[in-house]
């Protein structure tokens, strides 16, 4: 089964539905038409799916909110997903300022809150016992709670996201801002577990279950968040010179090719990195592979230059970028490593995947294995969920201090 469905596009953005929505329509028709059994099985269980369906409306109406404020920041929303207890837009950066972050968060709450108003003025247009009157009235009481709930302060609610936005804007730390929030959320989520199984076990009435069920997925998200926010903190704070190792070799340029193979190459070395230089000065990196395509008959004659990607034309980072431009640079040009330069240009040292895992694990006291970090490096490929190709991409806001 697919993890989610695209349904449609809302003023260019795509529309996903997750499948676990089948379950909140499901629970949403079963639990409204309970109210309305008076009027038959048919019409009760219709205006339960209507109620159901209406409810999914508000939230693409409250996501889009979120997302149409976003695009007048100048952002892009890549995509819409809609799940069981809400929904998400992807964005392809960060917010740049506590003000932009303000807006998006406030939008869908108050979109929430203008159907919450229509809702209830057009249902007075109806009679007190029509029963699209009933069905106006109920989707615009859910549109409050809608309400109510996404403004309490923890994330990933959208309270939370003003906490942060607010946090942010007083002490200057996108990073304190989304820390203080997501432990709220934490701390909002242990506590609607408690109380919803607490009222489980001691009233037998199991519709409480979704109160833990649901604080349970604010609390995974919350931890998200502050997951996601450790590894942004350690990509700006730690530096190349942090990571970076001296794994290679530095070679005379003015060896012939059956030289080079003969003293390096033909012996069993971990030494697998190569950089020639001549008279003290780094000239480039050896393609040490390109010698098997060069017939023999030229390799006692041509020397190390002919395989020399110069250093001028080589991707490359200085000692004190941080470990977010590296992973841009890495992943723009498509690298598997990088090299750093000292401020005289030489070559000071090497940056691979597994460097750069090493380095975040030491510096956020993670218990990563070697033979993970092992498998990083043969594999090129970070740890599952540490997408930190996707976080970098989205990570631009400048001037946050710790």
């Amino acid at each position: 089964m697919q993890a989610r469905w695209k349904i449609c596009n809302l003023f260019g953005i795509p529309l996903f539905l997750d499948y676990s929505w089948l379950i909140i329509l499901l629970w949403a028709t079963y639990i409204n038409s309970q109210d309305y059994q008076e009027r038959g099985l048919f019409l009760s269980w219709g205006a339960g799916l209507v109620i159901a369906i209406l409810l999914f409306l508000s939230v693409v109406l409250h996501e889009l909110g979120h997302s149409l404020v976003t695009i007048s920041q100048g952002m892009k929303v890549n995509s819409i997903t809609l799940f069981l207890f809400g929904g998400v837009a992807s964005i392809d950066r960060d917010y740049k300022n506590p003000g932009e972050a303000f807006q998006v968060a406030i939008a869908g709450p108050l979109v929430s809150l203008v159907l919450f108003f229509l809702l209830g003025l057009t249902s007075l247009l109806f009679p007190t016992s029509s029963l699209v009157g009933e069905l106006m009235n109920r989707v615009a009481e859910i549109n409050l709670i809608l309400v109510i709930c996404n403004i309490i302060p923890g994330l990933p609610l959208d309270g939370g996201q003003v906490l942060k936005a607010t946090v942010w804007k007083i002490t200057g730390s996108h990073f304190q801002g989304i820390r203080l929030a997501a432990k709220s959320g934490k701390a909002l989520g242990w506590l609607g577990i408690s109380l919803g199984l607490i009222v489980v076990f001691k009233t037998r009435d199991y519709s409480s279950f979704w109160i833990a069920l649901i604080s349970w997925f604010a609390l995974r998200n919350a931890r998200i968040y502050q997951r996601i926010t450790d590894l942004q903190s350690a990509l700006m704070n730690i530096k190349a010179v942090e990571v970076m190792t001296q794994n290679f070799r530095v070679v005379d340029a003015n060896l012939t090719l059956s030289q080079f193979a003969d003293k390096y190459l033909l012996k069993s070395s971990k030494i697998s990195i190569y950089f020639a230089a001549d008279m003290g000065r780094y000239l480039g990196l050896v393609y040490d592979d390109a010698i098997r395509y060069i017939q023999r008959s030229y390799r006692d004659t041509q020397t190390l230059r002919m395989i020399i990607c110069p250093l001028n034309q080589m991707v490359t980072v200085s000692e004190k970028v941080s470990l977010l431009e590296v992973i841009k640079r890495m992943e723009f040009h498509q690298q598997k490593q990088i090299t750093v330069l000292s401020p005289s240009g030489a070559v000071a040292g090497i940056i691979d995947r597994s460097d750069i895992v090493r380095g975040i694990a030491k510096y956020l006291k993670l218990n990563i294995s070697e033979a993970e970090i092992k498998r990083v490096k043969i594999e090129g490929s970070y740890p599952l969920g540490m997408k930190l190709e996707a976080i970098a991409k989205v990570t631009n806001f400048k001037g946050s201090r710790e």
